[in-house]
């Protein structure tokens, strides 16, 4: 292609070179008179006139862009092509993996010439009629075989060896790479003489094998091509949902059509944990038996597959299992909670399998106990195997072993029985064939649960064993005819299903089973009808019993849950009216909504708001330490020396700085966010009070996880430390306000005394005429004591031992017996309270001294109390702002995260969102939701069952 259109490029440039040099020859002979390419006078060409010429040098003009007009659509057409072949070359799949499969032409060569010298080697010594050397005398057994081995030795040899030579001609060919001299001349000359008919028909049929060898490769060509085909539709479709997925939507999912069985399962898996009455009765095949009867082993000879594992002795099957058959075109098993499919054609996979299905049964068993009500459910799918849906049922046993819990063998038969309870459940009753009748523990129990039999199917197990140990056989043909065991049955069946051999394969077994039914004496004879024996008949019995039972009763569970659903939607709209259906999920999901958007309303608050909060949770957390551990025994231990006073508060103000006040700024910070929170939950009037205990357990749990920056906390005891040494007060306004804040603390405190005064002497005389209170005896020696000790005066802060003494004889003569203790300890509030007053009275006078305070420049002894807490509000000042910043720039963020970290774990914990979101209101929205789901999966499966008909 690229080559012819080069040659039309050079063609239309060499024309219009020449066109170019004749029209400027023509021009100047019209205007000279003479030829300037033949150097004539231009007469004896016979030129028209000049008019004439103009119109052919016009005409020629033309015709001129007309090939311009063509050159340039082929240049341009040309490489619109190649950039489509170029962007159809990138766009196919890289099949260069096919290059590292097949061997090159080096390979292919020295394959060839391999054969080729092991053919002349090997023909040289086995010709026809030739005796043969080597190769007999090395193995005595080709010297007995002569002559006519030998021969057939050689055609084998020769026909492989054109096969080989053959695929490599038809190798090269389609590589585009000519056969090899030698590979050519090899099979020109072949070195075994033969006649003309011979030759004739080994080169006919050395034609045919090459046909076919061609029509092979044409077809691999083909299926490659079309394979190429499906990739490309899959890499557009690929692409289209990539486009999709960035413009926001999401790509319309197709739906797969699901076998009935499948239907069937998923609604048995939405009643699985829930009893709904009658209505939830759907039919199943319950699979019991007496502890190591084979319940397993049939199970596992109905999906073709050793699927469970083996107990060794002990149990195995702690928990039921729900299994769903159905065909396929594969055969796997999978979990139905997991993505995971088993092939159970490897046997790794089935290792896994069966590691699984152990670990899923002891997950399940909790508190203790040896067996679970937890359902396993999973489903097994494969050519052949029949539609039904097992569930297998632990052992019932007769006799506890020490490591079992005590009640194991009680659940196993309440849990058998509920199963069995339901009218169309098909039991599949096995029972051990080796061991005597007498011992069996199910028979009575099926019995009892189905007396007339019409829904049982009893399988007798372990019938080779039976055979050998049994000195009577006609107790088998007893047993498969209903006249031993006291029960009835729809159907006996007898199988064989292994040998106890865990090494053995589903169809050894069945081989095994097959040839024992066919060498049985018992079966042979025919004592027993040829249906009632071996795994095949018995899965097309069970699943004919199963489909009938299902056709037999669905149509009527359905109008139940009809019904179920209209009673519950009455109820409903009689009791919350207006309010829509929301399951706990979609009330969960609605209280996570909310709640984070009430946390990212933190960051938006108000910084004054968030300031005068943080300072109200930081004076609550201070006031204690600064009024009894800084300014109370600070003025205790000056007694009116002021210095002393002032070096005390500074002595014990840095320590708090510097130990304790950090942390109680943080513990501050967390409460002004839990005081945040409830006010934001509060603000929202709108809210459902039946979300209010997720938000609320949430919002706990993210603020005890979360934690200050230790960066942060070192950051605030620097600023409290520097805040603290300021002595100046600088304005009017600071000043009253830290008088405002003295006041209020001493105040508070004033109260706190008196009340303990109170508790401690009893109610005074105007409470005891008015409301009628009395004192008991200890207060009323309480307040002679406090009586007492008024009269000497409340200035000091301890008494003198003089002083106790004098009041202890004092309140002896009265008839009022106590120790020292007792008068100091009554001591303490009474002088705390007369100190309070005068501390009260100090403040009143010190808010009209700041003229004082400035004129002495900081410097004077007056209200030295007042300075002291207005060092203490500075640094709480201080501490305010720097918390809010942090929070507004850190920690609200981080507190952010860790509420969704608890969200999301909340989330994913059923119990505790049933603890969190309970009532008759979540309750009947989750059984509508779920009766709901039933009846609109009947609905469907019964219109693909009436389509099936």
């Amino acid at each position: 292609m690229s080559r012819i259109l080069n040659h039309r490029i050079r063609s239309s440039f060499k024309k219009q070179s020449w066109s170019c040099v004749d029209k400027r020859a023509v021009a100047f002979s019209i205007w000279t008179g003479r030829s300037v390419l033949l150097h004539k006078p231009l007469d004896s060409y016979q030129i028209p006139r000049r008019k004439y010429g103009m119109l052919i040098a016009r005409a020629v003009r033309g015709v001129l862009k007309i090939r311009y007009l063509l050159l340039g659509g082929a240049v341009g057409g040309g490489m619109t092509l190649n950039k489509k072949y170029a962007e159809w070359k990138d766009g196919l799949p890289d099949m260069g993996w096919l290059n590292d499969l097949l061997p090159d032409n080096d390979q292919w060569d020295k394959f060839t010439t391999t054969l080729i010298d092991a053919k002349d080697k090997i023909g040289d010594n086995f010709q026809i009629g030739a005796p043969l050397t080597l190769s007999i005398h090395a193995d005595p057994r080709l010297r007995e075989a002569g002559l006519a081995r030998a021969a057939e030795l050689r055609e084998w040899l020769a026909q492989r060896y054109e096969d080989a030579v053959a695929a490599a001609a038809v190798n090269n060919a389609t590589s585009n790479i000519e056969p090899a001299p030698k590979i050519v001349n090899n099979l020109q000359s072949r070195p075994a003489p033969m006649s003309a008919k011979s030759n004739a028909e080994e080169t006919a049929a050395y034609e045919r094998r090459v046909h076919a060898l061609q029509e092979e490769v044409l077809a691999l060509q083909a299926r490659y091509q079309r394979e190429l085909q499906r990739l490309e539709q899959e890499n557009r479709e690929l692409r289209q949902q990539n486009m999709l997925l960035r413009q926001g939507r999401q790509p319309s999912a197709k739906k797969m059509k699901r076998s009935l069985i499948d239907m069937y399962s998923a609604v048995l898996d939405e009643l699985a944990g829930w009893e709904a009455g009658e209505a939830g009765r759907l039919p199943r095949v319950v699979v019991v038996g007496d502890q190591s009867a084979g319940k397993t082993s049939v199970l596992e000879m109905l999906a073709q597959a050793r699927i469970f594992p083996r107990g060794a002795g002990e149990m195995c099957t702690r928990a039921p299992v729900k299994v769903t058959l159905s065909e396929g075109p594969y055969h796997v098993a999978q979990f139905n909670d997991s993505s995971r499919e088993f092939d159970l054609n490897k046997e790794s996979d089935l290792a896994d399998l069966r590691k699984e299905v152990e670990l899923r049964m002891r997950n399940s068993v909790r508190g203790g106990r040896t067996v679970s009500t937890q359902q396993i459910a999973m489903s097994v799918k494969g050519p052949g195997i029949p539609r039904m849906v097992l569930v297998d049922l632990p052992g019932v046993i007769s006799t506890q072993t020490v490591d079992m819990a005590a009640d194991t063998r009680e659940a196993i038969k309440q849990m058998t029985k509920q199963y069995m309870d339901n009218p169309n459940a098909i039991i599949l009753c096995i029972q051990d064939g080796s061991v005597d009748a007498e011992r069996s523990n199910v028979t009575d129990l099926v019995s009892s649960c189905d007396p007339q039999g019409k829904r049982t199917i009893f399988v007798l197990t372990k019938v080779d064993l039976a055979e050998e140990n049994l000195a009577n056989p006609n107790r088998i043909r007893r047993i498969l005819e209903g006249k031993l065991f006291p029960m009835k049955a729809l159907g006996y069946y007898a199988v064989v299903t292994g040998r106890s051999r865990k090494d053995d394969s589903i169809q050894s077994i069945r081989e095994y089973e097959e040839r024992f039914f066919r060498s049985s004496k018992l079966f042979k004879d025919g004592m027993v009808a040829a249906g009632q024996v071996t795994t095949r008949n018995l899965a097309l019995g069970v699943a004919e019993c199963f489909w009938r039972m299902v056709r037999d009763s669905v149509e009527q569970q359905a109008d139940a849950f009809k019904a179920m659903r209209f009673n519950l939607e009455t109820e409903w709209k009689n009791t919350f009216p207006r309010q829509r259906e929301l399951d706990r999920d979609e009330l969960f999901e609605r209280a996570r909504g909310e709640l984070l958007d009430q946390a990212a309303e933190l960051s938006g608050a108000a910084p004054g708001a968030w300031e005068a909060r943080l300072r109200g949770a930081l004076w609550a957390a201070a006031a204690e330490r600064v009024l009894a551990g800084i300014y109370l025994p600070a003025a205790a231990a000056a007694h009116a020396d002021v210095d002393k006073f002032n070096t005390t508060v500074d002595i014990k103000l840095r320590e708090w700085a510097e130990n304790e006040l950090a942390q109680q700024s943080i513990q501050a910070g967390r409460q002004a966010l839990r005081e945040e929170f409830a006010e934001l939950m509060a603000k929202a009037a709108d809210s459902d009070p039946i979300y209010e205990p997720v938000k609320r357990a949430a919002v706990e749990e993210a603020l005890r996880r979360h934690s200050w920056e230790e960066r942060a906390q070192d950051v605030l005891r620097v600023l409290q430390v520097n805040a603290l040494q300021d002595r100046c007060v600088g304005s009017r306004a600071e000043w009253d306000s830290a008088v405002d804040l003295m006041e209020t603390a001493l105040t508070e405190r004033l109260k706190a005394t008196e009340a303990e005064l109170k508790t401690l002497v009893g109610p005074g005389l105007r409470e005891r005429w008015l409301y009628w209170q009395h004192t008991s005896e200890e207060q009323a020696r309480r307040g002679q004591v406090k009586a007492e000790l008024e009269q000497l005066g409340s200035e000091r802060p301890a008494l003198a031992y003089d002083e106790v003494v004098a009041v202890r004889d004092n309140l002896r003569r009265r008839g009022v017996d106590v120790d020292n203790e007792y008068i100091r300890e009554t001591w303490k509030p009474l002088y705390l309270k007369q100190f309070l007053q005068r501390a009260l009275s100090r403040a009143r006078d010190c808010r009209k001294s700041f003229y004082l305070y400035t004129q002495q420049n900081g410097t004077g002894k007056e209200c030295c109390e007042v300075v002291m807490f207005w060092r203490v509000q500075s640094a709480l000042r201080t501490t305010s702002n720097a918390l809010r910043q942090q929070i507004a720039n850190r920690e609200a963020g981080r507190l952010d995260r860790e509420l969704r970290e608890v969200l999301d774990e909340m989330s994913s914990d059923p119990e505790l969102k049933k603890n969190l979101l309970s009532g008759r209101r979540v309750e009947l929205a989750e059984e509508l939701k779920r009766v709901r789901q039933v009846q609109e999966k009947l609905e469907e499966f019964i219109e693909a069952l009436n389509k099936e008909k």
